[in-house]
């Protein structure tokens, strides 16, 4: 992090360098090359600013202003280090100048000396007047960061917005205490030039480059299907191998927290991208949209706003219930929504909810919702709590006992955000104290996050465990059936029935389809001299035994 505060009266200043003009159509002009640039050290300087920066900003931040940027020239004259990097737009210059400013001087001078010098050059992209010749190189480079010697390729703009000289732009009112300026090689008036860049605007007719914003952890690979997401999983499935193309459109998935709901959804966009069933594909929150919306129009954009997502071949938006009271964000969302439908294109969405059970959203933008697959995700059961501990184990390369797995799956049972949580966190203390993992350690590490509630188990809850433990339907320990694999398992209930319940011999008797005493004492004979001679039986009724116990804490 930059900690350093450098003395706010000379800042290293930051200037804006020659643009030369891009034409659509026109080949780029060659680049030119001061004598006494470096080849190489612009892109190493620059790469070593990228990284303060990267540490000092989020990573969606940095992928949108920064990552674009390529450094240009680094010279050194008039006792200065003159860094020049290009921006794609004047947008660029004006949102960096207003945001990051004071980072990127404290990171210029970090890296180049108090002598630094950041300048900026802008592409502008204009129309080729009738009649005028193209531009095939640039005229000699001023010194200072000034502008070239052609008309209208290039302006000079302030360090800092609202700075006293700014050049003069038809039709565009200077601030107060601005004063207009001119070149003697430039005509009068000036040229127009484009107004701001909006980051939503898509140059040309060309498909545009966009960034997913996905998780690339998040892939069908890594997600646990269970009974409690199988529908979800298998129209997700679908979906990502045909957007657009199947009759779940849109497709929303609905669910509490922690689900797997935000996996799902990008695990769709991340296949279609990869396996190309999809050109552009966007992942976004519904905060995200509506911010960027609020933008728009502060910026005047809004038109631009709507092109862009109506460009998106797959889109995502997750946390839709959140656009509950936003009236004009569903609005906007309302026709965008209907342009991707209309077109074809996959709309895919996430909410904590039913449809039907959002609060504050139009019924027109509702009904929508529904004209597709809405899908719901539930809590995992006791299988898919163990499968997703297993591999998250197996992803941190770390070995963990099944009793421990079983410990953990047994009584975090909320979501699985927290039952990972309650591995990581398991897996963090065995690490820093040197302890195995083991169960007592993972009663001490978990108590807190465990409720600390003795349960005592009855006999329907044995009889239960027990059946899934052997596999068979609970139902048939109460029937008549004397299959011998039910017979077992009903012997075997019994037995723990006795050891875990206060209940009498009659009682347990009657809770097994109205048997008498003396069946409920010829099955704990009957377990007992199995335990004695068959070591297989055994280790079997100890490890229920032991899952038995998770039960009772």
């Amino acid at each position: 992090m930059l900690t350093d505060n450098l003395d706010p009266y000379h800042p290293p200043a930051l200037f804006v360098g020659a643009s030369p003009l891009r034409l659509a159509g026109t080949l780029p002009a060659p680049e030119y090359r001061h004598p006494s640039m470096h080849p190489d050290a612009p892109h190493d300087i620059w790469d070593r600013c990228l990284d303060i920066i990267r540490d000092n900003i989020n990573r969606q931040s940095y992928r949108t202003w920064f990552a674009p940027l390529k450094a240009v020239s680094l010279v050194e004259e008039d006792g200065l280090r003159k860094l020049t990097v290009q921006l794609p737009s004047r947008f660029y210059y004006e949102w960096i100048e207003e945001h990051y400013f004071a980072l990127l001087r404290k990171t210029v001078t970090k890296v180049l000396g108090p002598n630094g010098r950041l300048y900026y050059d802008i592409l502008i992209e204009a129309p080729q007047a009738p009649g005028t010749a193209t531009p095939r190189d640039a005229t000699e480079r001023p010194p200072h960061g000034g502008t070239t010697g052609r008309p209208g390729t290039s302006m000079h703009l302030p360090a800092r917005p609202g700075s006293p000289q700014q050049q003069a732009v038809p039709g565009q009112p200077l601030p107060p205490g601005a004063v207009p300026t001119t070149r003697r090689d430039e005509p009068t008036p000036p040229y127009h030039l484009p107004p701001p860049a909006s980051p939503f605007v898509i140059p040309g007719i060309r498909k545009p480059q966009v960034d997913p914003n996905l998780n690339p952890g998040y892939t069908f690979e890594r997600f646990i299907e269970g009974d409690c997401n199988r529908l979800a999983r298998s129209a997700s499935w679908a979906i990502a191998q045909q957007p657009g193309g199947t009759s779940f459109n849109p497709f929303l998935i609905y669910g509490g927290v922690g689900l797997g709901k935000t996996h799902l959804i990008q695990a769709i966009g991340n296949y279609a991208k990869a396996h190309g069933h999809a050109d552009t594909v966007l992942y976004v929150s519904s905060e995200r949209f509506t911010n960027q919306f609020v933008q728009a129009i502060q910026t005047n954009t809004a038109n631009d706003f709507s092109n862009f997502y109506r460009q998106i071949d797959l889109l995502i938006v997750d946390d839709v219930q959140f656009f509950g009271g936003k009236e004009k964000t569903q609005e906007e969302f309302f026709h965008i929504f209907n342009a991707l439908h209309q077109a074809g294109k996959q709309i895919v969405l996430s909410s904590d909810r039913a449809p039907k059970d959002i609060v504050g959203i139009e019924e027109r933008l509702l009904s929508r919702f529904s004209w597709g697959l809405a899908a719901d995700v539930q809590l995992p059961e006791l299988e898919t709590r163990t499968a997703i501990l297993r591999r998250k184990a197996e992803d941190d390369g770390i070995r963990v006992a099944d009793e421990v797995i079983d410990y953990v799956a047994t009584n975090v049972k909320s979501n699985i955000r927290e039952l990972e949580g309650s591995l990581i966190r398991l897996l963090a203390h065995a690490a820093l104290h040197d302890r195995e993992i083991d169960l007592p350690l993972a009663r001490e590490v978990l108590k807190d996050l465990i409720k600390d509630i003795r349960i005592t188990l009855n006999v329907e809850e044995i009889q239960r465990i027990t059946c899934e433990f052997f596999e068979i339907p609970e139902d048939l320990v109460r029937a008549r059936t004397r299959k011998r694999e039910v017979v077992q398992a009903r012997q075997v209930a019994m037995y723990f029935a006795k050891q875990f319940t206060k209940q009498s011999l009659k009682s347990i008797g009657l809770q097994f389809g109205g048997r008498d005493h003396s069946t409920v004492i010829h099955a704990l004979n009957s377990v007992e001299n199995q335990i004695e001679t068959d070591p297989r039986f055994r280790e079997t009724i100890e490890e229920l035994r032991g899952k038995l116990e998770l039960h009772t804490r």
